[in-house]
């Protein structure tokens, strides 16, 4: 057990630094960063969080435990499950920061995301401010492509649960005669891309936005949560 100092002295120091470093070493893994990013936008168990990564259950595991040591996820038993969650507002805000800053800082990251902006999916991404008033008027579908879980934790008010893995079985159910807007996690998540891929090859008009409901939240926009609003809701949808 790491002795606690008991007096100001460069001892004290030296264990402050240690201990603030602790959170820069479990944000040091790309999964983990992956991780974070996935419970910025609700609680998941280990197994769905694996899938989402893209990693194994158990190496899913090592890492959950390494990010709750460092005090950044916590973790709450339901029945036979644990969900993982971000620890708190202050978290989220700070893993917000941290990729905004690495999005200015980093000359590599910041060429990348200008290369990938020329992308057919992603020219005229749609942004924030536009796609209030496109909800509001109605004059798109906003579709939320994230997993339906992430959904139900919170959304863009007036979107509705279409997650791209279920996109194909539900083009009949979306209007043809007006404009599909699809956002997911932000700028680095391509769920959307997927999406606006898939529309416009079944002849829609289709764009994405690279709004983070996230950092919506953080942004103190409003959201919707709970109810499953999916892709055969008759509500503002012209067939």
């Amino acid at each position: 057990m790491q002795r606690i100092p008991r007096e100001p002295d460069e001892f004290f120091k030296v264990f402050a630094y240690e201990q603030i470093a602790r959170v820069g070493k479990a944000l040091s893994a790309p999964a983990r960063l992956v991780i974070m990013n996935v419970l910025n936008q609700g609680p998941r168990t280990v197994e769905a969080l694996a899938e989402e990564a893209g990693l194994s259950v158990a190496n899913t595991s090592r890492h959950l435990q390494i990010l709750r040591g460092a005090c950044l996820v916590r973790s709450e038993r339901h029945g036979n499950h644990i969900e993982y969650a971000i620890a708190d507002a202050q978290v989220s805000t700070f893993f917000l920061q941290m990729k905004d800053l690495a999005s200015t800082c980093l000359t590599d990251l910041r060429l990348a995301l200008r290369e990938i902006a020329d992308a057919p999916t992603r020219a005229e991404a749609v942004e924030r401010d536009a796609l209030i008033a496109k909800v509001s008027s109605g004059e798109s579908v906003v579709i939320d492509v994230r997993p339906a879980p992430e959904y139900r934790t919170a959304h863009v008010p007036g979107a509705r649960s279409v997650p791209v893995t279920e996109l194909e079985r539900h083009l009949a159910d979306l209007p043809k005669d007006r404009e599909i807007v699809a956002y997911c996690r932000g700028r680095y998540c391509v769920l959307a891309d997927r999406a606006v891929e898939i529309l416009r090859k079944a002849g829609f008009k289709a764009r994405r936005s690279d709004v983070d409901v996230a950092d919506w939240k953080a942004g103190g926009m409003p959201v919707e949560a709970g109810r499953h609003r999916d892709a055969t809701a008759t509500s503002g949808v012209q067939r």
